[in-house]
């Protein structure tokens, strides 16, 4: 037996006082998501009013394990507990020799406040399956992630044929692309971008916040036509030795011009100068245009495991576009004013998470 399985293990919920422990772990643990980070936390709380249990494990005085929840009550949605809203990846992060007593005792505490706050369900946004007996989100989420080669254009070859014209169209309409100080450009492609596909767009704030929070980690690449229009916008996480395309919005010019392709590779350009090995371009759903989008950038899709501990719902949550009976809303959607959307936005969307 291991000594230190020996040692007793303490889950405690985190304060302003042991933020910095928290991250340091977050930072050399394998397992651990640009999503683990605890600024989350305030931008869960103060931008979307969402009560938080950042959990941590420590053993002889030293961090083993992580686990961040949201709360998350809505008369629409539910009530549930997840881990985490607006993040695909979440779930415990554990150190490499914590052992399966620390995800046990984290998991626990996490089931105890399941049933003191009276969720419907408890939902880990796992990147493996971790319980095979629980109910899972069946082949709906995928991420996509490949390794970043050391040359730039290396990296351009790797881009299958198709695609790759794309990105020389791109090159050729004269595009450029600019790294951005404020959200003001991003946002407007982005809210007009998630009209035209009839969904809520979150707040402004909460991007900015993202900003604030992240400092360097957080950038916000925006490309132009060679008259100086702005075309389309990508906001990026940087994390270790990765980059995380997150969210975007794009002009209804942007597909002739090739700005999306063109966007893409340049913050794929971008961030190979920068020494960055992953470029992780994120969630998608199974059979929809972003799915196949970066399955012809060369990207293989790699499953999510989304787990569920159901206490008061027979079944798992659907709180997604694809969902046939948000139909109604969508198509309604789309026909507001942006400047209405833009307000009522925000209001509905925090409880989608």
């Amino acid at each position: 037996m291991n000594p230190m399985d020996r040692l007793q293990i303490t889950v405690s919920l985190l304060t302003r006082d042991n933020r910095n422990a928290w991250d340091a772990f977050v930072q050399r643990c394998p397992q651990a998501t640009f999503f683990h980070l605890s600024a989350w936390q305030d931008i869960l709380d103060e931008v979307f009013d969402h009560r938080s249990f950042y959990l941590y494990a420590e053993r002889a005085g030293d961090i083993v394990g992580v686990l961040p929840l949201a709360e998350v009550r809505s008369r629409l949605f539910g009530h549930a507990l997840t881990s985490l809203p607006f993040c695909v990846y979440g779930g415990a992060a554990l150190a490499d020799d914590a052992g399966p007593e620390v995800l046990s005792e984290l998991e626990a505490k996490a089931e105890t406040l399941s049933h003191a706050l009276g969720v419907q369900h408890l939902e880990y946004r796992n990147t493996q399956v971790r319980h095979e007996d629980w109910p899972r989100q069946a082949e709906l989420y995928v991420t996509f992630r490949k390794e970043i080669l050391p040359e730039v254009e290396a990296n351009m070859l790797a881009i299958p044929r198709k695609q790759r014209a794309m990105v020389r169209k791109g090159i050729k309409n004269g595009l450029v692309s600019e790294v951005d100080d404020s959200v003001e450009r991003f946002f407007a492609l982005y809210a007009d971008n998630v009209l035209r596909h009839g969904t809520p767009a979150l707040p402004k704030a909460f991007f900015q916040r993202l900003k604030d929070s992240f400092g360097e980690a957080c950038e916000v690449l925006t490309v132009l036509s060679p008259e100086g229009k702005p075309l389309s916008s990508v906001l990026s996480f940087y994390f270790r030795d990765e980059v995380l395309p997150y969210y975007a919005g794009d002009d209804v010019a942007a597909r002739d011009l090739a700005a999306n392709d063109f966007k893409y590779w340049e913050l794929m350009r971008r961030a190979c100068e920068r020494g960055c090995k992953v470029f992780d371009y994120g969630r998608s759903k199974v059979g929809t245009g972003p799915y196949s989008f970066k399955k012809n950038w060369g990207f293989e899709p790699q499953p999510l495991s989304y787990e569920y501990r159901l206490y008061k719902r027979d079944s798992i949550p659907q709180n997604n576009p694809m969902n046939p009976k948000y139909r109604a809303f969508i198509a309604l959607w789309k026909r507001l004013p942006i400047g209405v959307a833009n307000w009522l936005g925000p209001h509905i969307v925090r409880n989608l998470g």
